[in-house]
């Protein structure tokens, strides 16, 4: 029997590169997603023909508990089993400190934070020993300075303490870990201007933006049996920046 992975807002980005990285591997896969539904839909095909796994998607909001359980229930109704997460769902709305509202905050950390909570606890009821949870974070939980986007920092330092709780708390059966993401090449940074890439491109040791298949790379990694003892750790991908 092929494992199984749950990846939130698996329809693009970050999560389709997961998505195909995973399937790559022979997982099935529960490809979330909540806008993206004809990218996801296109992306499950894909994999199907290219991989022959199966893959059930499913739109939910991860921040909706009964959104989030009905999910699950789905997913072990179809396959039986959940040997990995990864909770890679994630907005920002890029506002300025005095022009962000306090519903946008809010509702950054419902999906970034409080979503990862939700589906982490529903899905280790039905995960056993030597599964695996991966939370995507992003240096701007750890050392990037970005003001425009306060409320995704926050979010995404509270990710990683998250992190650190749950690997203590699903010990020792569920491996909890996490990957710190700097600049990566997908649709949320394609519109940026050329002067600014370049800019950036000059802090990264290795000059360049990742290509999101390094990370979902990173990501398979914390789920495989590779790291069967790596745990409540924070894996940093950029590159190299300062």
């Amino acid at each position: 029997m092929r494992k199984v992975v749950l990846i939130t807002g698996g329809g693009k980005g970050i999560g389709k590169a997961t998505v195909l990285e995973f399937a790559k591997h022979g997982y099935d896969v529960v490809l979330n997603y909540f806008k993206s539904e004809k990218p996801a839909q296109k992306l499950a095909k894909e994999v199907k023909d290219k991989f022959g796994v199966d893959v059930m998607t499913f739109k939910a909001d991860v921040s909706d508990e009964k959104q989030v359980n009905a999910m699950i229930s789905a997913t072990i109704k179809k396959f039986g089993r959940i040997d990995s997460v990864v909770n890679n769902a994630g907005i920002v709305f890029d506002r300025d400190f005095d022009k962000i509202t306090v519903e946008e905050f809010k509702r950054v950390l419902e999906v970034n934070l409080i979503g990862a909570f939700i589906v982490s606890r529903e899905s280790a009821k039905f995960m056993k020993k030597g599964t695996s949870i991966v939370n995507v974070s992003s240096t701007n939980g750890t050392k990037t300075i970005s003001p425009e986007c306060l409320d995704y920092n926050a979010s995404k330092v509270g990710l990683q303490s998250l992190t650190r709780d749950l690997a203590f708390h699903f010990k020792p059966n569920i491996r909890v870990n996490a990957v710190a993401i700097g600049w990566a090449n997908t649709d949320m940074n394609k519109d940026l201007p050329k002067e600014y890439v370049a800019e950036e491109n000059a802090k990264i040791w290795l000059g360049r933006f990742a290509k999101p298949e390094q990370v979902a790379s990173a990501i398979y990694f914390l789920c495989d049996d590779s790291s069967s003892y790596v745990n409540g750790e924070v894996l940093t991908i950029d590159g190299g920046y300062c």
